[in-house]
């Protein structure tokens, strides 16, 4: 039996927009909520403490979080932006791989369903879901000998022996 999968490259990495969609938002809102979770720590953090800077010439004194908190926001507003970015093209890689055989799987149980038993499942080298497609192989396979069986026949008895290999 040959290997499930093919050595290509998909032409479209958004294949099931609506499952691909959320798992990027998913992700992304991960990103940011651990974001918002470092600014809030960072600050609560410093409430407790003073800090005295010099602007324009004033001694100004206030709470470290006060004084840190537009930095704060500038800085992780920037982190977020450039790591989302990452995350958006890094989940839109890795969903794709997965969106790709399920779609693939969908198209090949459509064609059982029409009575098409002639083509086996293939998956790029990459793609998750290797060993389902191997499985789906097999039982492709095992329903087409038990076909071929019943079409080679000779007697009655015959199909009805290897029909009653079916449950229904």
């Amino acid at each position: 039996m040959s290997p499930p999968f093919q050595k290509s490259q998909r032409r479209h990495y958004y294949i099931d927009k609506n499952f691909q969609t959320k798992f990027i938002l998913k992700f992304c809102s991960l990103v940011a909520l651990g974001s918002l979770l470092t600014v809030a720590l960072i600050y609560w953090l410093a409430q407790h403490s003073t800090t005295v800077g010099i602007a324009n010439g004033r001694v100004a004194v206030h709470t470290t979080a006060e004084y840190l908190l537009p930095l704060l926001l500038q800085t992780v507003f920037g982190e977020l932006v450039i790591v989302s970015l990452a995350a958006i093209v890094m989940t839109l890689l890795v969903s794709h791989k997965i969106a790709g055989p399920l779609h693939r799987f969908k198209v090949m149980l459509g064609k059982l369903g029409e009575g098409d038993f002639s083509s086996s499942m293939r998956l790029r080298e990459g793609d998750q879901l290797q060993q389902v497609a191997m499985a789906y192989n097999e039982a492709v396979e095992k329903i087409n000998g038990k076909i071929k069986r019943v079409k080679n026949a000779s007697s009655l008895d015959e199909v009805k022996n290897t029909l009653n290999t079916f449950k229904t």
